[in-house]
């Protein structure tokens, strides 16, 4: 059932249940937001979505606000700017301002709303937090001192991997987002599956290994899907000078959406690992020598022809992968049974 609603003067039709925030983004009516989430459950607490509504005297959050029948509403009202700013202006008070060394800015919502806005900072001016940066384990770099405090980490760790290991830590000033009795990540149960990074809308979660390697503006990102199980997920190789430096999420990936797992956010530093082989290697005199593909391959039939004519095809097993496609692992399968003559073949994906 539609329902027609005015915004900024023009009349729209929208679903019944919509809420605000989800009404303007269907017609690209911008409106700016920190916490709200499409993947995540809506509570409202960076309050930066509000909006006037014809006959309230207060300023609703957008994103937790229903619309009915007949409703006007206006997102860039004198009063809805003004209230905006001041909330920006309050963030920004106990906020790192090293916008030039942050590994987020190009990408940061908080600076591109700030500089939208005209807030510098200046306001307010209190006592800054200087707390320890996280920096203990291998993937994730989190500096809670750049923490909203939206919460998104949060929902994204109990709502979509079902962990709950981040929750809200202390009160008043002090509050941090950490996971439980405020330990560091590698000291946690976390898995490190960076759903907490791919949510967080400042610099406050990183990708450990993309530190230092290039600003967004400079990175192209290819959609490609995730080689380490069969699963499917797509995400964004981010490509600077012809290297991979590291996998963002794709928040249009079909299967995954914006999760991933620890392999597949954080599994891409073996592409340019100096540890990687890129040539087969024949041991000859007791030392591994590069060889042809060729020299490798027929080495390798004779090797199994020797084997089954010596103790039979059964002495002959295949496993195969996951990172295969079906296709593949058909053929591997039908090698085996038709060619080698035996049904000695597993996969590896009995996890």
């Amino acid at each position: 059932m539609l329902i027609t609603i005015t915004i900024d003067g023009c009349e729209v039709s929208v679903p019944k249940g919509t809420s605000i925030l989800e009404a303007c983004r269907m017609h690209d009516i911008q409106i700016p937001t920190l916490c709200y989430d499409p993947e995540l459950t809506s509570d409202g607490a960076c309050r930066l979505c509000v909006v006037q509504i014809e006959g309230n005297h207060n300023l609703p959050p957008a994103c937790r606000t229903t619309v009915w029948q007949g409703m006007v509403v206006q997102t860039q009202s004198p009063k809805v700017r003004a209230a905006r700013k001041t909330i920006l202006e309050l963030l920004v008070a106990n906020h790192p301002l090293d916008c030039m060394t942050c590994q987020k800015m190009g990408n940061c919502f908080l600076a591109e709303y700030a500089y939208d806005y005209g807030v510098t900072g200046e306001i307010y001016q209190g006592e800054k937090r200087k707390l320890p940066i996280d920096d203990g384990n291998p993937f994730i770099l989190r500096d809670p001192n750049k923490c909203i405090l939206c919460g998104k980490c949060i929902k994204a760790c109990s709502q979509i991997q079902g962990k709950s290991i981040l929750d809200y830590s202390f009160r008043g000033f002090n509050m941090q987002v950490s996971p439980a009795f405020n330990l560091p990540y590698n000291e946690s149960d976390c898995d490190f599956c960076g759903s907490c990074v791919s949510v967080c809308p400042v610099g406050a979660l990183t990708e450990k290994h993309m530190v230092g390697k290039g600003r967004p503006w400079e990175i192209k990102k290819v959609q490609t899907t995730c080689p380490f199980c069969g699963t499917g997920c797509n995400f964004d190789l981010n490509v600077k000078d012809g290297k991979v430096i590291g996998v963002t999420s794709n928040p249009d990936a079909p299967v995954n959406g914006k999760a991933l797992c620890v392999k597949g956010r954080f599994g891409t530093d073996m592409i340019h690992s100096p540890n990687r082989l890129t040539t087969p290697l024949i041991k000859k005199d007791g030392v591994f020598v590069p060889a042809e593909w060729d020299e490798a391959l027929d080495l390798v039939a004779t090797k199994f022809q020797e084997i089954k004519n010596n103790y039979g095809a059964d002495a002959i097993a295949a496993l195969s992968s996951a990172r295969c496609t079906n296709e593949d692992n058909f053929v591997m399968q039908k090698f085996m049974r038709a060619v080698v003559g035996t049904n000695n073949i597993d996969h590896c994906a009995r996890t």
